[in-house]
């Protein structure tokens, strides 16, 4: 009962996605494509409204449920594993034609076939964390 508020908010956030067409296969490929600004409006919009919110909270110094400061940590350098890790995202992105939240979405309206690339995405998942130590970072 406790986590209700949270599958509240993912329920509404689902609803705006599908209304917004940010999970139309479409829409995504039109993105990819260079053929339409749908997409990019929205990504745009939600990345300026990141930055304002995340200004007007340390502005304001506001606190969270434990009563801290809340904080960004700074990342760590290094412009290889962005560009790298962002091409592969990008790739899977354009491949399946969802990212992952709305991977999620896309079976809650129906499209069962999605099932497959959550599944893939779960073993890219485990794949990583088994080779992590591994790999450069």
């Amino acid at each position: 009962m406790k986590f209700i508020k949270f599958l509240f908010v993912g329920v509404v956030f689902g609803i705006v996605l599908v209304k917004s067409e940010a999970v139309s296969w479409y829409r995504i490929y039109e993105m990819f494509r260079f053929e339409s600004f749908h997409m990019y409006g929205i990504i745009g919009s939600a990345v300026i409204t990141g930055v304002l919110l995340m200004l007007i909270t340390k502005k304001f110094k506001f606190k969270n449920i434990e009563g801290g400061f809340m904080s960004v940590p700074d990342k760590e350098k290094g412009l290889v594993r962005y560009i790298v890790g962002g091409t592969l995202f990008g790739l899977g992105w354009a491949l399946s034609g969802a990212c992952p939240g709305p991977m999620y979405i896309l079976v809650g309206t129906g499209v069962f076939s999605i099932i497959i690339v959550i599944l893939a995405a779960i073993l890219g998942t485990y794949v990583y964390g088994v080779l992590r130590d591994k790999l450069p970072h």
